[in-house]
């Protein structure tokens, strides 16, 4: 080895042993740490952690430790407050529509810094183009996706064939959909509901359940600058209201409808058809004990679903060799055979075509058809609702929605309200 290339090495394994977070004994090796969201059923952390001594075992002089933080809520608030710190994780797991809360802070750095080679740059160019909307702004690649989805239906076929109803043609349209959850809904001597027709989540995630209803009513709710929104425009409010009504007609459950128990709901007979992400497709494989069938979410003006989940981030208080060895992580995580075999164990949609071309995910879509329709939606989706000061602007959109759906404001005057406060929370970004 050239005396330079040796000082090189030296000084860069010194530089990580430096680094080593949480007291780690000094050794020729690089840590990781890498903050996971765990926000969704199934034995997900048994697989990153697999993965990540899989990467470990091929790449000795790189730990990988992940850190499992609760729900994207509390990863981004303890990545954000670690990073205020100094002690940032290396790299994270936080929502795709992150993304300009993170440059705000400026807490990340783009991953064309590190892509420097052919191969990389292909790498790059190699996802699909609905999830890198999520992931890219300025002309700079901010996030590299990862745990991504749409929003699909999943419905009982048992429950449809009860029902009079073809088990093999889901609702293509709203007014289908309203028609179809009418005739699945069951109710007892007495009159009260014991199996509802359809149920959307509306905690957790309601502007993203309800952004699928808007972008179906064919409106966009915010710009690509993430500085303005259309919360208040006649399309969003009609789009609500046909949620409202779901309700009101008694085929859907009253008031806020939990995210955590919707699948549970399902597994249970509660629910005939619902709405959630197709992130839980393995999770209701696993546990629904009747036939299931999942379809695209149906028509209104158009087809359509926001992309959704998780891309992965570098964080730039992190030293360069620790960034290096974060993006060699990602790049090995999201190759094409890791990408199949995450989406097989997850039901998370495999983010580039070259994952669905292995022969892997092929057979795998060929025995389990319900494991293709997440990636055939991708056509017709857009990207996940993402704003500048996104947490609370999000949140005012959340609260808008659960005030029309608790009947404490008329869907128009919800969506007039939280029109007012995403403007002044928006203002500054002008």
């Amino acid at each position: 080895m050239h005396r330079k290339s040796f000082n090189r090495l030296i000084a860069a394994t010194a530089l990580a042993a430096a680094s080593l977070p949480f007291g780690a004994s000094a050794q020729a090796q690089t840590e990781i740490s890498f903050f996971y969201p765990v926000a969704v059923g199934g034995a997900i952390t048994a697989t990153i952690d697999g993965l990540a001594a899989d990467f470990t075992k091929e790449n000795p002089s790189i730990k990988v430790t992940p850190i499992y933080a609760g729900s994207y809520q509390d990863t981004i608030v303890k990545a954000l407050t670690a990073h205020k710190a100094g002690t940032p994780p290396v790299t994270s797991v936080l929502l795709s529509t992150d993304m300009f809360t993170l440059i705000d802070e400026d807490a990340i750095i783009p991953f064309d810094d590190f892509a420097k080679t052919a191969d990389d740059k292909k790498w790059m160019g190699g996802f699909y183009k609905a999830f890198m909307l999520n992931s890219q702004t300025g002309g700079k690649t901010w996030g590299i996706p990862f745990q991504r989805s749409t929003i699909v239906l999943y419905y009982n076929k048992e429950a449809f064939k009860a029902a009079g109803l073809d088990p093999n043609k889901p609702p293509q349209t709203w007014a289908e959909m309203a028609d179809y959850a009418k005739k699945l809904t069951v109710k007892d001597g007495s009159g009260k509901v014991t199996q509802y027709g359809i149920q959307i989540p509306s905690s957790g995630f309601p502007y993203w359940l309800f952004q699928a209803l808007a972008i179906q009513n064919d409106v966009v709710m915010a710009n690509d600058a993430g500085n303005a929104v259309k919360f208040d425009d006649p399309k969003v409010i009609e789009a609500l209201q046909y949620w409202v009504d779901l309700a009101k007609q008694g085929v859907h459950p009253p008031g806020i409808v939990e995210w955590g128990t919707t699948p549970k709901d399902f597994f249970e007979k509660k629910v005939a058809m619902m709405w959630t992400t197709t992130g839980n497709l393995t999770n209701v494989r696993n546990n629904a004990k009747f036939d299931f069938g999942v379809a695209m979410l149906p028509a209104g003006k158009r087809r359509g679903s926001p992309t959704g989940g998780g891309n992965f981030y570098i964080f730039k208080k992190s030293t360069p060799a620790q960034q290096e060895a974060a993006f060699k992580f990602v790049k090995w995580i999201t190759h094409p055979e890791r990408a199949a075999r995450w989406s097989m164990e997850t039901g998370y949609v495999a983010t580039s075509e070259a994952a669905y071309l292995t022969d892997t995910l092929r057979k795998y879509g060929r025995d389990f058809p319900p494991a293709v329709v997440a990636r055939d939606q991708l056509p017709h989706a857009l990207s996940e609702f993402s704003t500048h000061d996104n947490q609370r602007v999000t949140k005012a959109l959340n609260d808008g929605l659960q005030a029309a759906l608790t009947g404490t404001k008329t869907p128009a005057q919800a969506m007039q309200d939280a029109q007012r406060e995403a403007d002044r929370l928006l203002r500054g970004y002008k």
